[in-house]
């Protein structure tokens, strides 16, 4: 196979949420963040607005990632019970140097809704784009990681990263999976088998290696805002032991 150019993302903060499909109130998170997060944190780096819904569903449908946990929550995911009255008139914190208004009524009651977070946990993300030469292309999503338009966040507002996103220079591989494990050698605990997921076909799909095959939800309709599709991908563990000699 030919070996493909991938960039290495560290996802690392004191809480992060990788959202899954939401009922009612609560906001269930996932072991493993979704694409259509990982097109909204890349769009934010860029400097795109949400009304730039093309660029977001073009390069939501160019994105090819895996990833691996490298570290697991020690005390398992946090809950947080959300209670907030707002008013008419008033406004929330932005990262444009101004308040941000509400064009909303007022209401007596709370507003109040639950939503779950990991705690402490660490994820390496291998990507790359197909096809290659379109704009942006990974030079560009590079050096938006390195100076990001806004402050970037993983998740959720309150989800700040504690370590840069780029996590170390581009490496080659010729499918996803070949490429965390070409980058497990630096990873805390690579002598361990760690979780991961990656597309179908961009690694083995059966084998002492793999757990399931599953379809995900975690596509996105970028003009409605709305949910998407699916897409079908791997759960399974690799070590740094699998390194190529």
């Amino acid at each position: 196979m030919v070996d493909r150019v991938w960039l290495i993302l560290r996802l690392e903060a004191p809480l992060l949420a990788f959202g899954g499909v939401a009922i009612d109130h609560v906001g269930v998170i996932r072991d493993f963040p979704a694409l259509s997060m990982l097109t909204g944190l890349l769009g934010n780096a860029l400097g795109w607005e949400r009304t730039h819904w093309q660029r977001h569903q073009s390069l939501q449908d160019r994105l090819i990632f895996a990833v691996r946990r490298d570290r697991e929550e020690p005390a398992g995911p946090l809950t947080d019970t959300q209670n907030a009255k707002l008013e008419k008139n008033d406004k929330g914190w932005t990262t444009r140097g101004e308040p941000e208004g509400r064009d909303g009524a007022s209401y007596g009651a709370p507003h109040r809704r639950r939503r779950d977070y990991h705690m402490d946990a660490r994820l390496l993300v291998a990507l790359r784009l197909e096809p290659e030469a379109d704009s942006p292309d990974l030079a560009a999503l590079s050096a938006a990681l390195q100076r990001p338009a806004r402050p970037l966040f993983i998740g959720r507002k309150p989800c700040l990263p504690s370590a840069p996103l780029l996590w170390r220079d581009p490496l080659k591989a010729p499918d996803a999976r070949t490429a965390l494990i070409r980058a497990t050698e630096d990873a805390e605990g690579a002598e361990r088998p760690m979780r991961a997921i990656w597309p179908l076909g961009e690694g083995p799909r059966d084998g002492d290696e793999v757990d399931r095959i599953v379809d995900l939800p975690d596509l996105r309709n970028w003009r409605t805002g709305l949910y998407g599709g699916a897409r079908r991908i791997v759960e399974g563990r690799l070590s740094a032991r699998e390194i190529p000699a």
